[in-house]
């Protein structure tokens, strides 16, 4: 079925060619223009995410006007500082509070959110064969409390994403976050965590967490490459319309990586001034660590 939907995805801009059958009177056009009914299949087979899409969409034009300024590090100062939601050393491979180096800077809920994943010393994210979740360093390690808090949400309706041969996602995910959890710090401050591994959590709705208690374990759920953790902090607890809230952590470790580049080629430039709030704000091309778990 996923290489049927992923064949779709590709097959349906056949159709294109169908628009000449309004020029030329032949046959040919008319039946290329009948491809189009590949993009019904993918479109029936994907119609979760395409709603969420959709939502988000419609999200970049109503926070702004719901949230008037957006949060940036300009205006806005959190009243909690943030540790990193995992143990040990990881490498942040999404993520900045500018928009050269932002996770998703036009999608406003994710604008300040980082992806993390685990790198060897040949910067390599898996040991053997890529398509084994298991072989990736990351996969089934703990996740943590960022902050002590309340838990608002648990989502634990997914299985693992399949990791694609063409480095695409899965087309068959039902949600975008995947597994996740949604965690109440203060009034208008909640941490999302998402792609959890299927059935890991060790704590439901309602219960109080601390800081570095084990929450659940990195997955592969919901729209990944490969297993990573996919954290970020927003004004309310909901997905789609939340604004984005830049994150300042405290007590970490922060370096560079050298030849970053040989892994991912986007270059890491930015008109913000990390250097002067070095251990609090972190971005893409890091490794980081919490000092004290």
């Amino acid at each position: 079925m996923r290489i049927f939907i992923k064949l779709a995805s590709y097959l349906k801009w056949v159709g294109l060619f169908g628009f000449f059958g309004f020029v030329f009177d032949s046959q040919l056009w008319k039946i290329l223009w009948g491809f189009w009914i590949f993009g019904f299949f993918e479109l029936l087979f994907t119609l979760p995410i395409f709603i969420q899409s959709l939502g988000q969409l419609f999200a970049m034009f109503a926070i702004p006007l719901k949230n008037n300024p957006v949060p940036s590090v300009s205006n806005y100062k959190s009243g909690i500082q943030y540790s990193l939601p995992f143990k040990g050393k990881w490498t942040v491979v999404n993520g900045g509070v500018d928009k050269e180096l932002s996770h998703s800077w036009s999608i406003n809920a994710q604008r300040y959110a980082y992806d993390f994943i685990k790198l060897d010393d040949k910067l390599k994210s898996y040991n053997g064969d890529r398509k084994k979740l298991e072989n990736y360093y990351c996969y089934q390690r703990d996740i943590i409390a960022p902050a002590d808090g309340i838990v608002v949400e648990v989502s634990n309706k997914c299985k693992d994403s399949k990791i694609m041969w063409n480095n695409s996602t899965d087309p068959l995910i039902r949600d975008i976050r995947g597994n996740y959890i949604v965690i109440k710090h203060m009034e208008n401050e909640y941490s999302l965590i998402c792609h959890i591994k299927p059935n890991s959590f060790l704590v439901k709705k309602g219960d109080t967490v601390k800081r570095y208690q084990k929450l659940a374990e990195c997955g592969n759920s919901g729209n990944t490459t490969e297993p990573h953790i996919h954290f970020h902090v927003q004004n309310r607890k909901g997905f789609v319309l939340s604004a984005g809230l830049p994150i300042e952590f405290k007590d970490i470790k922060v370096d560079k990586i050298e030849d970053y580049n040989r892994y991912d080629s986007r270059q890491i430039n930015s008109g913000f001034d990390y250097s002067m709030y070095k251990g609090k704000y972190i971005h893409r091309g890091q490794i980081v660590s919490n000092i004290l778990e």
